[in-house]
């Protein structure tokens, strides 16, 4: 079996494996990570690794194999600029053989050559539409990224890409569950207000509602803050809304 095979059988079962093992998707990014670290490093060479993601127009370093990696990712985003944001951004590969040499980006680069990094390399995952990332290889030689290298990574990255869109796809679904059922339960306490001030003042529902929204204006208060307190709830304890997936 050629390393080329023996990279894609790894990605390809490992991450997989993670999908399903990790409830969040940080923790999946960070195991990509680590794992592009363990395949793309010689002994007595090690990568640094970054994941830069791109959601929603906003970019963000989802995962790091170091806190160096992390920082070197981050720079980026002070300055708007550089080889991972780019890669992100347009869907191709950059290469940096020389960061003390390149002008693309001479503030930046001026900051990472300070940080002991010379090269950098940055590879777009393959993602759906909306989605935007790179993963980002730093080291501390100038011109260590090979054309060898280069194509092992290339690889490594278009393997990930199957599990990672996954990996987003089930975030997203995820978090459109939460945000619904954090908008019925909200629903639920503000119902349950409203029917309060029903009994008490013997008004409409209408009349209710409009009560609840016009102590909300005035006090500055989210109207589901403001029915909490009317039926005398915390966020531990609000009213729990039941219903069939």
């Amino acid at each position: 079996m050629t390393l080329t095979n023996e990279i894609q059988t790894t990605v390809s079962e490992y991450l997989h494996g993670m999908i399903l093992e990790s409830d969040e998707l940080e923790n999946f990014l960070n195991a990509l990570t680590r794992l592009a670290v363990h395949e793309l490093s010689e002994t007595g060479e090690e990568v640094l690794c970054g994941i830069t993601l791109l959601r929603h127009k906003r970019a963000g370093t989802v995962a790091s194999s170091s806190e160096t990696a992390q920082e070197m990712d981050e720079v980026q985003y002070k300055y708007k600029d550089g080889p991972c944001l780019s890669a992100s951004r347009t869907q191709a590969l950059v290469e940096v053989p020389d960061l003390a040499s390149d002008g693309r980006w001479p503030t930046y680069s001026e900051y990472v050559v300070g940080q002991g990094i010379r090269s950098v390399l940055a590879i777009p995952f393959e993602l759906e539409a909306g989605d935007g990332a790179a993963l980002n290889l730093y080291s501390p030689l100038p011109g260590d990224f090979t054309a060898a290298k280069v194509a092992l990574a290339q690889e490594y990255a278009r393997k990930a890409s199957q599990a990672f869109a996954v990996a987003l796809r089930l975030d997203r679904h995820k978090n459109s569950e939460t945000n619904a059922l954090a908008a019925l339960e909200s629903r639920t306490t503000i119902d349950l207000a409203v029917g309060v001030i029903m009994g008490k003042t013997g008004c409409t529902q209408q009349e209710a509602v409009q009560t609840l929204k016009n102590a909300s204006s005035s006090r500055n208060i989210k109207l589901r803050e403001i029915a909490r307190g009317l039926i005398g709830t915390t966020e531990e304890d609000a009213p729990v809304t039941y219903y069939d997936h």
